[in-house]
């Protein structure tokens, strides 16, 4: 199959790409990179044309009012250049438990962009996956005040990066499934847990205390960030991804 990956250089666009072809797909990476930006059309046209499948790992440079804006141009230059290039199947990754958090701009916007594929002209996949472990680092930083973190007891089921990526190009070489799966790490912690688990593996000194107003997971209310029912869960778990 021939798949158009836009955000092909990214942190999981990069995976998916290398899991694709050596599975002997030809896959390629799209990217501003490589001349294809999918916010001003630039290059989309010619990337996507011919494609048996197209996969969107693109996503905001923001996480405030703007990501709106960018998800539902990125979306709407999208879908017309697959229409016209005759994809017969474009596959987004989004968030579990997105549409249940409606005090962040930008869940709500990717809730946006799900809607739109849906009611676009082209058949469609939805994948959504719980919290990535890569991030946590990131999350650390943000209520990190000298040797302090504070965060809130949300649930969180951190999920590898590589996991992601393959349950990504595996729904893209399906048929489409003009609907959505969730995927979700093997183990559910409350981000305060998991913040000690990681200092604690790093010996980095920091101390982590609960703090239930503390960074932008405070908003989350409950355990809507987890997986239920029928999702797939993946097998790497974080201790183990922490030690490689």
């Amino acid at each position: 199959m021939k798949i158009a990956v836009l955000g092909g250089t990214g942190l999981i666009g990069s995976k998916v790409v290398k899991k694709l072809n050596a599975a002997g797909h030809e896959a390629v990476a799209c990217s501003p990179s490589t001349g294809v930006d999918i916010v001003t059309g630039k290059g989309l046209e010619q990337a996507v044309a011919g494609a048996d499948a197209v996969i969107n790992l693109t996503n905001s440079p923001t996480f405030d009012a703007a990501s709106t804006a960018f998800f539902q141009t990125s979306m709407d230059n999208l879908l017309a250049a697959a229409q016209k290039g005759g994809v017969r199947h474009v596959v987004i990754l989004s968030i579990v438990g997105a549409e249940k958090v409606t005090e962040l701009d930008y869940f709500q916007a990717k809730v946006l962009q799900e809607d739109i594929l849906k009611a676009g002209p082209v058949p469609y996949s939805i994948v959504r996956a719980t919290q990535f472990m890569e991030f946590m680092d990131a999350v650390l930083s943000w209520t990190t005040d000298g040797d302090t973190v504070r965060l809130p007891a949300t649930p969180i089921q951190p999920i590898a990066a590589q996991d992601v990526a393959d349950a990504v190009a595996e729904v893209a070489v399906g048929a489409p499934l003009n609907g959505t799966r969730d995927i979700g790490g093997p183990d559910v912690f409350t981000l305060d847990e998991l913040g000690r688990v990681t200092v604690d593996a790093r010996s980095d000194g920091r101390e982590v205390v609960l703090d239930d107003t503390a960074g932008m997971y405070a908003a989350v209310r409950g355990d809507v960030l987890t997986t239920k029912g029928d999702a797939r869960l993946a097998p790497t778990h974080y201790t183990d991804w922490l030690t490689t």
